[in-house]
């Protein structure tokens, strides 16, 4: 169990890194004007955020019964990284609560074919869903990798 605890935030992370440059390519897909590639592109993003959902909630399930805490305390002393890292943590939080929604409205919309609303969500949905996915990296690189005490 204390190996899976060490092995999936770098899983996770990923995961989300995996979901970013499948939303750029579908988006590069659509604006090229290929609808089947990018069904398949953005069907396979959303396989990979429901992966990484499992995998997320997994993690800290586990961290919280072999040590008891809900998620890897940002340690850093410096009040500037500091005040940076939450504002980029609070606001993926937030808007990573949107995204299955949106994401689930989108697709939904592209599947019926209904492509006015489809592409009224996808505004919406591409930036916000593109946002966190980026975001959940560098969460992960300053959490990890920079920052580590």
């Amino acid at each position: 169990m204390n190996q899976a605890v060490e092995v999936l935030p770098h899983v996770n992370a990923i995961l989300n890194a995996l979901a970013t440059v499948l939303l750029v390519i579908g988006f590069v897909l659509i604006k090229r004007g290929n609808v089947a590639a990018h069904k398949w592109t953005m069907l396979s993003c959303f396989g990979v955020s429901v992966v990484f959902l499992v995998c997320y909630l997994s993690y800290h399930q586990l961290l919280h019964a072999v040590t008891g805490e809900r998620g890897k305390p940002f340690e850093y002393p410096g009040q500037a990284v500091r005040y940076c890292y939450y504002a980029i943590l609070i606001s993926h939080v937030v808007l990573a609560a949107a995204v299955p929604f949106l994401a689930s409205f989108t697709i939904y919309y592209g599947l019926r074919d209904q492509r006015l609303r489809h592409r009224r969500v996808a505004r919406w949905t591409f930036p916000i869903w593109l946002y966190v996915s980026v975001t959940g990296v560098v969460v992960y690189v300053m959490l990890y990798h920079l920052f580590r005490v």
